[in-house]
């Protein structure tokens, strides 16, 4: 059996410690966040339940916003970057906030397909899902633009605490929807 390198077994532990937060925190809140408090919508309306999925997408899009921001306060303040990407390869300062946003862009997409997937197979209290997801989401984000520059290892349990949340509502609200609900 081949050996992991140092870099495999960071994104691994990083992984494993994502995973575990999202089990530990993810649960608990689930069984004991009120509805009021995250303002689910009390009708079956698949309306409400999607107004209310894009709601919670704001914080996300907001998040997009800011990767935007960094990436282009970069390009104006490089001169090498300035004339954008069509004309040259990035420089050193926003090859990361590059990366970082092409990245939040992809699980952005995931995400909120997810959470409007999600808004037209759950019912009553099962919403409170979506709230959690966003959290999740948010805290995955930081962590994986903060671990960037510490290279996959740094970047990892950011990226799990985004993603694996994301795949799972995608894969519960398939099978919701597929089972006939």
């Amino acid at each position: 059996m081949k050996q992991l390198s140092a870099d495999q077994k960071g994104v691994l532990r990083g992984g494993a410690l994502a995973f575990a937060i999202t089990v530990l925190i993810g649960a608990p809140a689930y069984a004991w966040l009120p509805l009021w408090l995250v303002g689910a919508p009390l009708s079956g309306e698949v309306g409400d339940h999607l107004a209310y999925a894009l709601k919670w997408s704001i914080p996300i899009h907001l998040w997009l916003a800011v990767c935007i921001r960094q990436v282009s306060r970069g390009r104006f303040n490089s001169p090498a970057d300035i004339d954008g990407s069509a004309f040259a390869a990035a420089s050193e300062a926003i090859a990361v906030p590059r990366a970082i946003l092409q990245n939040s862009l992809e699980q952005t997409v995931l995400a909120v397909g997810a959470y409007l997937a999600l808004a037209v197979t759950l019912r009553g209290r099962e919403l409170i899902l979506i709230p959690i997801l966003v959290a999740f989401f948010l805290a995955g984000r930081i962590w994986f633009a903060l671990g960037y520059r510490r290279k996959a290892p740094g970047r990892a349990g950011g990226m799990v605490l985004t993603a694996a949340p994301t795949i799972a509502a995608l894969l519960l609200a398939g099978g919701l929807a597929f089972s006939g609900r």
